[in-house]
């Protein structure tokens, strides 16, 4: 019960007693009274008779006698009435066994009990005594006028105390508002949210225990901001290029690797390398900043374009270096985004009078394919633009840039098929608990069959979902494919299925999930994950969408954290279940003291918020080790096996 519900259970109980008493001692002055009416109602009867029936008590006439006390006693106000002689012999008596009229509840007669006296008067006729008259008045007139009292004062009573309660739960109510607001904030700082109360209450003790808890919230925002600021600067200066802001060198290769060499499934797409010759010599004729302006432009233009496709790595690999890496590999698509970004450059360049008899950059072009590595990449690049420099290109194409890697048509139409029948052939890759190495959850890996009748990995057909605009219809048919599972296996660990942000921005996907989430009771065996990058391009929905599956009990999850720019302020609005530090922030670190510092302060932020962490993509004990002293919560990676099908 609420405290305010408390207090107007305690007032009324007050109410109750205090008018219980009242009624008490109402009802015992009045029984007094009311006694004292029936003596002298009995005594002046008692008079009146022995006056009236003194000569018929005398002459022992009970004919008359009998029928006088019956005129009386007819009346209905006696309870009894005996006539007696000298020597004590009844000469008549009367009695009513009515004790009180039937509109006296029973209970009140049992509650209160009246017994009238019996009053007596001797007779005396001619000076001598005759006999004597003994009246008892009846309790119903008593009891009536008792109940009749009783009954108006209950109805006001009552009455007046339903008025009295809507008056105190307003009163109190309005009084203790910022109690309530006190709960709200608590309930808030809960959910790893920040609310302040506005309006400071008059009232001493509650203005003193408003303004506590607002500076404790304001305390506990300070303290987690200040820590995320302190992990933000930590991740520049170990991650970020400090003046283009992009990813550094050992950023960049990490990503490759972690996308090309352990992961393979980037598949199909186009390497974009953008040098910049004779740096110094930039420096020297125009200046530090100038040359500082044309690194910042040219990395904003090709921060742009790698902006247009997503998943994207892009970074700068020495000080004149710059590489982009995006899933797009249609020859047209490819020369027209190049060409534009080297115009781009031309314009510049020639605006600021750089290098006016030579080139002002060289863009190589590679493409990637299911076998590509990061150091073959990184190798072929910067062999084209030498050619380039010799050759004196702006941009150097490969040989073999054809187009022939544009998807067949019926690979095209092998693929849909496959999305629109939903068949998808699903496996899973364990997270393991650092406490107790038990399965956490199982992660689904969305597979189709080729050709062949062979399970395909996803860089084989995913830019071809893509492409057709069946990335939504592909996370329905996991979706549908993990519940249906689940639903006929209630023992296996929660399974987590990864959504794209195409599929929660399309209008009907919020009304499907609802449906599917109300045929079956799914709390604590789902669990959703979102790209760190997709959420920050749409907070908005995904937020909305988080409160949606909380309101369900499905677990929500941040896949591929702690690499986007943005920094990680997002968890406040977002509050999580668990994170996924991503692979490439975690290769290193059984090795390096600059990363194992850095998700360290990763995990101390989350765990400060209630938010779980897991590493992925961990291959060696080492990394498992090193991250289970920095207490994370789990690890997913070919360390725990490579993946199983979902059967």
């Amino acid at each position: 019960m609420s405290l305010l519900n408390q207090l107007i259970a305690a007032v009324f109980a007050v109410l109750i007693g205090l008018v219980s008493g009242t009624l008490y001692i109402m009802s015992d002055s009045s029984k007094e009274m009311l006694i004292h009416q029936l003596e002298s109602h009995g005594q002046d009867t008692a008079t009146h008779l022995g006056l009236y029936l003194a000569p018929y008590i005398a002459a022992e006439d009970k004919a008359a006698i009998e029928t006088t006390v019956n005129a009386i006693f007819d009346s209905g106000f006696y309870q009894k009435i005996e006539i007696t002689n000298s020597t004590g012999d009844t000469l008549f008596v009367s009695t009513n066994t009515s004790i009180a009229p039937e509109s006296v509840p029973k209970w009140f007669l049992t509650l209160v009990q009246f017994t009238p006296p019996s009053m007596e008067r001797e007779i005396s006729y001619q000076w001598r005594k005759v006999g004597k008259v003994s009246v008892q008045s009846r309790a119903g007139y008593a009891y009536e006028q008792l109940w009749k009292g009783t009954e108006k004062t209950l109805i006001w009573f009552i009455s007046l105390s339903l008025i009295a309660v809507f008056s105190l739960s307003y009163l109190l109510r309005r009084i203790l508002r910022p109690l309530k607001g006190v709960a709200e904030q608590a309930t808030a700082l809960s959910e790893r949210k920040y609310i302040e109360q506005k309006h400071i209450p008059k009232t001493v003790e509650l203005k003193l225990v408003v303004e506590a808890m607002n500076r404790m919230v304001q305390r506990v925002q300070r303290m987690f901001d200040e820590q995320a600021r302190h992990i933000e600067e930590l991740r520049k200066t170990a991650y970020l290029d400090n003046l283009t802001g992009l990813a550094n060198q050992r950023s960049t290769h990490a990503q490759l690797c972690d996308w090309l060499d352990y992961r393979k499934e980037f598949g199909h797409g186009t390497c974009i390398y953008l040098h910049i010759p004779n740096l110094q010599a930039l420096n020297d004729t125009q200046g530090e900043e100038a040359a500082n302006n044309f690194l910042k432009y040219a990395a904003k233009q090709l921060a742009d374009l790698s902006a247009q496709y997503q998943p994207a790595i892009i970074g700068r690999l020495s000080g004149s270096d710059f590489l982009a890496l995006i899933p797009e590999s249609n020859e047209e698509i490819v020369k027209r985004e190049v060409s534009k970004l080297n115009e781009s450059l031309i314009t510049l360049a020639n605006f600021e009078k750089i290098s006016p008899n030579e080139l002002a950059t060289h863009i190589a072009i590679i493409q990637t394919d299911l076998n590509t590595s990061a150091a073959q990449l990184l190798s072929e690049a910067r062999l084209l633009i030498k050619q380039a420099i010799a050759e004196k290109r702006d941009i150097q194409y490969p040989v073999e840039f054809t187009g022939s890697k544009i998807t067949s048509t019926s690979w095209q139409e092998h693929v849909a098929s496959a999305i629109n029948n939903k068949q998808v052939f699903l496996q899973f890759q364990k997270v393991i608990s650092t406490h107790d190495e038990q399965p956490l959850q199982h992660e689904l890996l969305a597979r189709i069959l080729n050709r062949d009748n062979n399970p395909c990995s996803a860089a084989e057909f995913i830019q071809v979902v893509k492409e057709l605009g069946l990335i939504d219809a592909l996370d329905k048919a996991v979706l549908e494919r993990a519940i249906e599972y689940l639903t006929h296996n209630t023992t296996c660990p929660p399974l987590t299925v990864n959504l794209s942000q195409q599929a929660i921005q399309t209008d009907d996907f919020e009304k499907w999930i609802k449906s599917q989430l109300s045929k079956h009771n799914l709390r604590g065996r789902l669990n959703i994950e979102i790209n760190e990058t997709a959420i920050l391009n749409d907070i908005n929905n995904i937020v909305t969408f988080r409160d949606l599956l909380k309101q369900n009990g499905i677990g929500f999850g941040v896949d591929n954290f702690g690499i986007h720019p943005s920094g990680f302020s997002y968890l406040y609005a977002v509050q999580p279940d668990y994170i996924k530090i991503d692979g490439s922030l975690c290769q290193e670190i059984d090795q390096s003291d600059e990363d194992c510092f850095f998700i360290r302060s990763l995990i101390t932020a989350a765990h400060s918020l209630g938010i779980k962490t897991y590493a992925e993509r961990i291959e060696r004990k080492s990394q498992a080790e090193r991250l289970k002293q920095l207490n994370i919560d789990g690890t997913q990676g070919f360390l725990h096996g490579k993946p199983e099908a979902l059967v």
